[in-house]
């Protein structure tokens, strides 16, 4: 009888191994398997099967089998997937028995309380007839869907690859985690370990796997012992600090690192092996979120006119998306950038569906004197977050004429503009490069600063934030290392000491809106960037992470106008706290609005002369810490400069 259950189950399972078997077979099968239990069931009653007799129990048999019929359909125990069957069929076909043993144990409480019976004992099954019954049929249908799920685990599920892995996390998420790789189709997982930090679980077991402390597992007599080749972090929760140690750890043991995504972006609440993802360089830059409680932001923003310039940018665009949560009257979108716009417009208006009457997109470049004045006699704005500015230092070094016209004249049309339509608060996005410029951008960025700072009045507050890269912005090293990656190397640095401050792109922008927000005029804000990261760790980490060997890491030299290191503060300035730990108000020179007028007046004319040599060096009167490095405008400095600044 064995012997023919497994051969039929080979051959029903070799026709559906492509697809899945028709959930009425399934209802088929568990009505075979129902007759089988009712007919061991009656052996059991009759005391052997030479003595059984089922002719009168026809009228049971065909009661319980409706019955049973019944809460097959109630309970969907039959519309299960064998091959991916889990917990949650295993609880159905419990539900689809255990519902009928305990109507017929009700039904004969019942009965035994009236004489006569209500229902004749003919058309009933006693308590331990029922017991007997819909436990055999529990476990027939059971003990056959996971045999047939391991047939075709054994023979016939399609494999690519088999992998020994170790998850760290032997909670709820862990055992998920474990369930979803064991049902992957396309590589064959081996779970080796599970790693806990939690003594009450160490030295347990799970599903068969022992569950180890991290030091144990993480080390490499046992990583080579098991042949271990990929870490899963299975703890959803987990803090920033501690996934980047074990990831760190473990990317130095040659394991490649992935891990399993918050409860709230699973798919449609459920987990599958292919939601697992890779690690990226980003999430080892990472900080622990900051924590605000954005009162003074809603105060800020609640029913006012904002517009933003340059909002298609990756500062710019996430500040209209942070700027949407606060409800403002009108948020205008504008930026020179079609394409970047018009994806940018699309993402929103799906996103904010029930408040598009609340956003504009216009498309218009901030040089353009006359096109500005326009939007601001239109919409009349309240508050200007000026982010639109050139921003990539060799394109910059090359193209100075077009760096000043959009940095610095660019930034005075605007700042003019809200003066004279009376803006309650323009707030202008700076950069680490302004600080002891080496270069055309950084320059360009100061003397946009110098501008705003001088343009206080007691109507309009100007107000400058400064920070250092953004992860993932348009242009920067990551993105760059990611392509390099794809073409398979090599990975350029310009310098291999060369370090760089990062934060995230939401965090820049939220602190942005606080540092706008508690400004009072003239202010400089500078933010805490954390430890800044060496580029060329950031190149081996990535070469780790992407699990690929024999990736050259090549240095091709400083660029034009680059620093091997950014700051936050010139060497004169100084920084005194505000109440957010975050962000420090730096003191600065300030500079009497009348001379700032004259030489930025000089400039404009010598602008039209577009003579870069001329134009570089009238930038550098303006602003004297300028030192060019390695740079063709070195020859303007008065002393030669030092190979760093």
């Amino acid at each position: 009888m064995i012997r023919f259950f497994k051969r039929l189950s080979f051959l029903i399972i070799k026709k559906y191994r492509h697809s899945t078997i028709s959930q009425w077979a399934v209802l088929v099968m568990d009505m075979v398997l129902f007759v089988l239990s009712f007919i061991l069931m009656e052996a059991f009653r009759a005391g052997s099967f030479h003595g059984l007799s089922l002719r009168g129990t026809a009228v049971q048999f065909i009661i319980a089998l409706m019955v049973t019929i019944i809460a097959f359909f109630f309970t969907g125990s039959y519309r299960g997937i064998i091959r991916h069957a889990g917990m949650s069929d295993i609880y159905k076909i419990l539900l689809a028995t255990g519902g009928p043993m305990l109507l017929y144990w009700t039904v004969n409480i019942v009965n035994n309380q009236f004489r006569p019976p209500i229902i004749s004992n003919l058309y009933l099954l006693s308590y331990r007839e029922s017991l007997i019954l819909y436990l055999l049929l529990a476990v027939f249908m059971i003990i056959t869907r996971l045999y047939m799920q391991r047939i075709y685990n054994d023979y016939f599920r399609r494999r690519r690859n088999s992998v020994n892995v170790a998850i760290y996390g032997a909670g709820a998420a862990g055992i998920i985690t474990y369930n979803a790789l064991h049902q992957d189709v396309n590589i064959e997982y081996h779970v080796v370990a599970f790693i806990d930090d939690d003594m009450s679980k160490v030295n347990q077991e799970l599903n068969g796997v022992p569950v180890m402390r991290m030091r144990k597992v993480l080390e490499p007599k046992f990583i080579k012992q098991k042949d271990i080749s990929q870490l899963i972090i299975a703890i959803p929760s987990i803090r920033i600090k501690h996934k980047q140690a074990i990831t760190t750890r473990a990317l130095d043991l040659g394991l490649t690192v992935k891990a399993v995504p918050h409860v709230t972006k699973w798919l449609n609440g459920s987990f599958s092996a292919n939601q697992i993802q890779d690690i990226k360089i980003e999430d080892l830059l990472e900080r622990e979120p900051i924590k605000m409680d954005n009162i003074n932001i809603v105060r800020e923003v609640v029913d006012k006119v904002v517009l933003v310039t340059g909002a298609a940018g990756s500062i710019g665009s996430e500040i209209c998306r942070q700027l949407m949560l606060y409800k403002p009257k009108k948020v205008i979108l504008l930026d020179q950038a079609e394409s970047p716009m018009y994806d940018l417009q699309f993402e929103l208006k799906n996103t904010y569906t029930n408040d598009l009457d609340r956003m504009e997109f216009v498309i218009a470049n901030v040089k353009d004197r006359p096109r500005m004045e326009e939007v601001f006699e239109l919409y009349h704005p309240q508050l200007v977050y000026h982010a639109a500015a050139y921003k990539h230092v060799p394109f910059m070094e090359e193209n100075p004429y077009e760096a000043v016209y959009v940095n610095v004249f660019g930034t005075r049309n605007v700042a003019d503009l809200a003066i004279k339509y009376g803006v309650q608060k323009f707030v202008m996005i700076s950069t680490d490069k302004a600080v002891n410029p080496t270069n055309v951008m950084g320059a360009t960025k100061r003397m946009a600063e110098i501008y705003i700072q001088s343009r206080s009045t007691d109507q309009t507050h100007f107000v400058t934030t400064r920070f250092g890269n953004v992860l993932g912005s348009n242009g920067s090293v990551i993105p760059l290392f990611k392509k390099q990656l794809a073409a398979g190397g090599p990975l350029t640095v310009t310098h291999k000491d060369i370090i760089r401050y990062f934060m995230t792109i939401p965090e820049a922008c939220n602190l942005v809106l606080e540092a706008g927000a508690m400004g009072e005029g003239g202010d400089i804000f500078v933010f805490d960037m954390g430890k800044p990261v060496k580029i060329y760790d950031m190149a081996r980490k990535m070469i780790q992470l992407s699990g690929l060997h024999n990736i050259e890491i090549k240095e091709i030299g400083l660029r034009p106008g680059e620093k091997l290191y950014e700051e936050l503060l010139a060497t004169k300035e100084n920084n005194i706290p505000t109440y957010h730990p975050k962000i420090m108000r730096a003191q600065v020179r300030r500079y009497p609005i009348e001379a700032i007028d004259k030489e930025y007046n000089q400039l404009w004319d010598i602008l039209e002369t577009m003579d870069d040599m001329k134009i570089v060096g009238k930038m550098k009167s303006i602003v004297p810490e300028f030192l060019s490095n390695n740079s063709v405008y070195c020859q303007l400095d008065a002393v030669t400069p030092p190979n760093q600044h």
